[in-house]
C-alpha cells in the first residue's frame, strides 16, 4: 500500500490505448476482478483491433507517476433512433487500489464522456453491479444519474464482490 499522506497531488495524462499497452491493462484489470481469466497478448491484441473498428470507440487509459492506474472502456454504437446518433456505453471502470481517492476515475470518466459528446452520442450509459454506497455515490458525482432500470442475462456468473 502506497502512504500517500505526505505525496503532492499526481497529475493524470490519459490516452487511448494501443497494443503495446496490453500487458499493463491486463494488470490493472486485476484491480477490478481479481482472479479473472487473463487472455494471451495474442488473444487480446486481436480483441483490442476489433473493439477499435467501432468509430469513435477507445480503452482510454490514465498514467500517473509512469504507471497505469486508470481506464474505462467506451465504445460507440451506432443507432437508427434519435437522428441517427449513436450512443455510448461505458465499461470497465477501474482505478488501481493504491491510487483511488485521488479523482483520476473521475477525470477518466471525463475523457470518456467528452469522446463520446465529440462523436457525436446523445448519451452515455454505463453499469455496475456493486451495491456499495461509495462505488454509486463516485458514479453520481462522475455525472451519471440513476435513471433507468437494468437487465442482464449471462453466460458467466456475477462476481462476488470484495
Amino acid at each position: 500500500m502506497i502512504d500517500d499522506r505526505n505525496m503532492a497531488p499526481s497529475t493524470l495524462s490519459i490516452r487511448p490505448a494501443l497494443r503495446a499497452d496490453i500487458p499493463m491493462l491486463l494488470d490493472l484489470y486485476e484491480h477490478l476482478i481479481p482472479g479473472d481469466e487473463r487472455p494471451s497478448l495474442d488473444e487480446a491484441a486481436k480483441v483490442l483491433e476489433r473493439f477499435l473498428c467501432y468509430d469513435g470507440s477507445a480503452i482510454f487509459l490514465g498514467e500517473t507517476d509512469g504507471l497505469l492506474v486508470s481506464s474505462c472502456a467506451l465504445v460507440v454504437v451506432p443507432n437508427l433512433t434519435r437522428g441517427a446518433r449513436p450512443y455510448g456505453l461505458v465499461e470497465n471502470v477501474v482505478t488501481h487500489r493504491d491510487y483511488r481517492q485521488r479523482g483520476f476515475g473521475k477525470e477518466i470518466l471525463d475523457a470518456a464522456s467528452d469522446a463520446a459528446w465529440d462523436a457525436g452520442c446523445y448519451k452515455i450509459m454505463l453499469m455496475t453491479g456493486s451495491k456499495k454506497p461509495d462505488t454509486q455515490a463516485f458514479y453520481l458525482r462522475a455525472g451519471f444519474e440513476q435513471s433507468k432500470t437494468g437487465f442482464q442475462k449471462r453466460c458467466i456468473p456475477v462476481r462476488e464482490e470484495s
